[in-house]
């Protein structure tokens, strides 16, 4: 698969990503479960295991107030905000944010916070101080987003002045904390002209990364808020990357059956078709909303958990790794109370390591690049197999999605040097031998010479 023609509404994508994104992975971070403590300060020793793993950005689950009226659980949900210029007492002070920010920012890594734009908690005081910037029904009274999160009010962006406090808010984060963009909560339920004009005073302070919760692939009707406008153009002048649900969902069904995995050519077509190599796609396995609601990736990948791990981290987008995967998480986490993570020694940290430096090391790896060449290699339909070129370096990816080991042969265009990156091996590739890849494994194979 060779695309290099420019793409048609190229023009169209303005965002200029900050530098340091370009070779980037993202990391998730639910402060709440992280530690016994549930703290800021305890989450920071964390930061330099995490840096070691090549994690680029530190994406914090919300950080504010949360509300009490009509909450879930005993703690509420994240995502019920209280107060938009508050820290979460629970989570601890303006200063241990701030510490947790200057930490990463000297282990050279980046800081996203979670922002709710969409809706508040019933007793945010904008409830009773604003009563015009929320959405009423045809009685006139205020209503959650959808009727299943009626723990928040949704609010009404047709309100100039609630844009003008809520642009504020997310200045006021940048200035004081020196944090580095944020990840924005249903971002296309928020109206993309709003997100256009404050993503332009965030780059006045500084060069922000800004990651919206949507997928304009992923076709709509699929979930309960999940009707997915295709055409919100969140990406051309207020987003360096969006969620890519697409694929997520698609693995889910290869997974169980539904599909096979060269279908992965499918989603790649429908991407380049739909975006220039500029835009940015991320690609999960899990997250915060996956791992709580539909199941952890043991539960809807099975044996293909860490094979399909491998095609988020190395195919075209950036790979996110949600807490505790590196800890092998096989359970649920409560959402609305406490429920800490057992990390158990970090079975899998040399695995994401692996992957992740790799990312952030390799040139043909790296985020939106014009130069770097995807090629499709021919595999069994249970198989995916790719080369990804920047210049003379490559990395060579194939993944068996099968119980039986699979004897994958080489086509002409890998011959000779490749060094395997999990073996530690070099290994001298020929025409018409063949590279094993063991039952629900996967090889990576960086070109040597």
């Amino acid at each position: 698969m060779h695309d290099f023609t420019p793409h048609p509404h190229e023009h169209l994508f303005q965002v200029q990503h900050p530098d340091w994104a370009a070779h980037a992975s993202i990391y998730e971070v639910n402060v709440r479960q992280y530690t016994p403590e549930g703290t800021f300060r305890a989450f920071a020793e964390h930061l330099p295991r995490l840096a070691a793993m090549g994690v680029g950005i530190v994406w914090l689950m919300p950080i504010h107030p949360i509300g009490e009226l009509h909450r879930k659980g005993t703690l509420g949900s994240q995502y019920a905000v209280r107060d938009y210029f508050a820290v979460n007492p629970e989570f601890g002070t303006l200063d241990d944010l701030r510490y947790v920010v200057e930490e990463a920012h000297r282990l050279d890594m980046h800081v996203i916070l979670d922002w709710v734009a969409n809706h508040t908690s019933w007793d945010n005081p904008l409830v009773t101080e604003h009563p015009e910037w929320f959405t009423k029904d045809e009685n006139g009274q205020m209503v959650p987003p959808i009727p299943d999160w009626e723990d928040v009010v949704d609010l009404d962006y047709h309100s100039q002045e609630l844009r003008r406090y809520m642009t504020d808010a997310l200045l006021y984060w940048v200035r004081e904390t020196d944090i580095d963009g944020y990840r924005c909560d249903v971002a296309g339920l928020v109206p993309t002209d709003f997100w256009d004009a404050a993503r332009q005073e965030l780059d006045q302070v500084k060069p922000v990364f800004m990651l919206a919760e949507w997928d304009e692939l992923y076709p709509s009707g699929g979930q309960t808020w999940e009707n997915f406008n295709s055409n919100t153009r969140l990406l051309e002048r207020a987003f360096d990357m969006t969620f890519g649900l697409r694929l997520h969902y698609f693995l889910d069904h290869v997974a169980e059956g539904k599909q096979p995995l060269r279908e992965v050519d499918a989603y790649l077509a429908a991407e380049r078709a739909k975006y220039p190599r500029s835009v940015y796609l991320m690609h999960f396995t899990s997250n915060h909303d996956v791992n709580s609601w539909d199941g952890t990736e043991y539960e809807r990948l099975g044996e293909n958990a860490l094979p399909f791990a491998v095609l988020c981290a190395l195919l075209p987008g950036m790979p996110l790794v949600y807490t505790g995967q590196e800890a092998a998480l096989n359970k649920r986490l409560a959402f609305f109370d406490r429920d800490t993570i057992d990390w158990n020694d970090y079975p899998l940290q040399a695995f994401y390591t692996t992957l992740l430096q790799l990312k952030k090391r390799h040139a043909a790896l790296h985020n939106g690049v014009r130069e770097s060449r995807f090629e499709r290699l021919p595999a069994p339909d249970t198989a995916y197999a790719f080369v990804r070129r920047h210049g003379e370096a490559a990395v060579l990816v194939v993944v068996n999605s099968t119980p039986t080991p699979l004897e994958w042969e080489l086509p002409d265009t890998v011959t000779n040097a490749w060094y395997d990156v999990f073996s530690g091996l070099t290994e001298e590739l020929l025409p018409g031998r063949a590279l094993t890849v063991e039952a629900h494994g996967w090889r990576v194979l960086e070109y040597v010479a």
